[in-house]
């Protein structure tokens, strides 16, 4: 990718020399001779190197150049910001570098030493441009390794259900509660699809403003509205060929509404401020956590496009309802957490710890497992085994330990050993569920009746 320069210079013969120089080495270069044309051109440019002479008008003290040098990088925190100072300027020039400035020259400038300088500064933004594609790539494996490990039944129906879905060009509606894995899944759906090698763009419809999702959805024109100095294509256009994904449907103002239902109607979408409409070829996959169907009954959600984004849909089951998963999925994210702990070894989950475990309810589901295993391996300290003492509080308040009474006599027979481990296995459940039969035979994968005859079996109440 071609970087461009952003020139900040009151003289314009020092910005005439810089931008052929700065040119002839393969830079695209925008100039600026004051501080609103300079936060102007770095909205228009998207420029992540600046060359910043302190001296600015009006008052053409270097205090200027200091306090817009904090606006670019409060604007623009990534952008490297290279500081061209006189002589006495030099404890202001070291002061910027502490806030953040990448670095500074003093007049007169070499221009050997400038060009260094600054193919230093692209270095720079280029090493991270691929740690944070390497970070990426390793969370979304991660993440597909996560949201993907499973035995319990209603897991193994949501994967069987995206795997057949996956080769289709039918819209797929992923629900499913905060933390369940819904971007996991519509990545996982997208890789196994025929648009595998075109884009993936996700997209949270409840983080943007209405006005703003718009135009970051089906793009603008140039002066469509006040900010719009330049031509947006939109996501849609981004994701042509591949997958579009909205997170957070429910959460999407009904105008839009019937914008993206005209998209998955007609294939065509129209620009904010454009005249005629283009055609995309699109595949949308939709999450929400919020029950669309009431939504719909309420009149907050259009039927129309709900029937639309639901051709077929995939529920999410809560970590709750997969207690047979826990320990596979604890001890996957234990493994994980080793990344982040230097020098940690090889841990396991004792088994006082794994009850506790399995006695939670998880509101946030894999994501709150996840942090609770990062958390464990931080307080084990170098120790191999991860101890009820080693979880959070409210861990440790999940469940009593098993009662000694479960355990068969010694000499039991086969029979009765799986009698004591099913009505220990059972007790677990309803401690669990707080007494919820309903729920415990959720996670028992048993019908209710089902858990009612064992419960009157074994004596339990």
């Amino acid at each position: 990718m071609t970087e461009t320069v952003l020139l900040i210079d009151d003289d314009p013969g020092f910005r005439d020399a810089y931008r052929e120089l700065l040119a002839l080495e393969g830079y695209a270069v925008a100039e600026a001779g004051a501080a609103p044309k300079a936060l102007s051109e770095l909205r228009r440019t998207s420029a992540r190197l600046v060359v910043l002479d302190l001296m600015l008008p009006p008052s053409g003290r270097p205090e200027e150049g200091a306090a817009l040098a904090d606006k670019l990088l409060a604007e623009r925190p990534a952008a490297k910001v290279i500081v061209v100072s006189g002589a006495g300027e030099t404890p202001l020039a070291l002061r910027l570098v502490e806030r953040g400035a990448y670095d500074f020259l003093a007049k007169p400038v070499d221009p050997d030493v400038l060009l260094s300088v600054v193919a230093r500064a692209a270095a720079r933004l280029a090493l991270e441009d691929r740690v944070a594609e390497l970070e990426r790539s390793l969370a979304a494996r991660e993440g597909d390794a996560s949201a993907m490990l499973g035995q319990s039944p209603a897991f193994l129906e949501a994967r069987t259900l995206c795997e057949r879905a996956a080769p289709t060009d039918v819209p797929v509606l992923i629900t499913g509660e905060s933390g369940t894995g819904k971007e996991v899944f519509a990545r996982y759906l997208h890789a196994r699809s025929r648009r595998k090698d075109k884009a993936f763009i996700a997209v949270n419809c409840g983080a943007l403003a209405p006005t703003l999702l718009e135009s970051t959805l089906f793009g603008h024109r140039k002066g469509a509205f006040t900010s719009a100095i330049k031509d947006a294509p939109g996501l849609f256009v981004e994701a042509d060929g591949g997958t579009l994904f909205l997170d957070e449907l429910g959460d999407m103002e009904p105008a839009l509404q019937v914008k993206l239902l005209r998209v998955l109607e007609t294939g065509e979408i129209l620009p904010v401020g454009a005249a005629r409409p283009l055609t995309v070829d699109v595949r949308v996959v939709s999450a929400t956590h919020r029950a669309l169907e009431s939504m719909v009954a309420d009149r907050t959600f259009r039927d129309d496009l709900y029937w639309r984004v639901r051709g077929i849909e995939i529920a999410l089951p809560r970590l709750a309802d997969r207690v047979g998963d826990l320990p596979l999925l604890a001890q996957h994210f234990l493994n994980l957490s080793r990344a982040l702990v230097p020098r940690s070894p090889v841990t396991a989950i004792s088994p006082g710890a794994m009850r506790r475990l399995e006695a939670c309810e998880w509101p946030g589901n894999l994501r709150e497992l996840r942090h609770e295993m990062q958390r464990a391996l931080v307080m084990a300290g170098g120790r191999g085994e991860i101890l009820e003492e080693d979880l959070s509080p409210a861990r440790r308040g999940s469940a009593p330990a098993a009662p000694a009474g479960d355990e068969p006599a010694e000499g039991a027979t086969l029979e009765e050993k799986i009698a004591a481990l099913e009505r220990r296995e059972i007790a677990a459940a309803l401690r669990a569920t707080q007494g919820n039969r309903s729920q415990a035979a959720a996670r028992l994968g048993l019908s209710r009746q089902g858990l009612l005859n064992k419960m009157d079996r074994h004596g339990l109440k």
